[in-house]
């Protein structure tokens, strides 16, 4: 078994969702990737990852309309030195996930034919946002 961690960023554009899909799947293979398990993990508190539709767009933008319905930035919170939008950002981060695992099969994440990786940015403005790959498996 062999490892392989690397680490990039995502330039996000204000709240919404951002395909990560191609470029994890593009390390992969210049990593000679075949069976293993991969963990994607971002490294901040306001923003997210998930795996989700990649087919309907509007799937994207419900989503996000979802989690601010949960976590509003007009609810009385305590923390509120970053702006308006952090501790909504905080709330909507920890109902998401920070780090996702993917199995790996022959170089491909064992993604469903309707499913990509996505970049979740909880924050109003946009950011650049640091993400840590690590795969684990077989290295062809």
């Amino acid at each position: 078994m062999k490892q392989a961690v690397d680490e990039f960023s995502v330039e996000t554009r204000g709240p919404g969702m951002t395909d990560v899909t191609a470029q994890i799947s593009h390390w992969l293979d210049a990593r000679g990737a075949g069976d293993g398990l991969l963990t994607v993990f971002i490294r901040h508190t306001s923003a997210s990852l998930t795996i989700q539709e990649n087919a309907d767009p509007d799937v994207q933008h419900d989503l996000v309309d979802a989690l601010d319905r949960l976590a509003p930035e007009t609810a009385p919170y305590r923390h509120a030195s970053e702006g308006p939008d952090d501790m909504p950002a905080h709330v909507k981060s920890a109902l998401t996930s920070t780090s996702l695992t993917i199995p790996v099969m022959a170089g491909r994440m064992t993604l469903g034919t309707w499913q990509g990786v996505y970049v979740i940015e909880h924050r109003a403005r946009p950011h650049r946002r640091s993400i840590v790959l690590h795969y684990s498996g077989e290295l062809i």
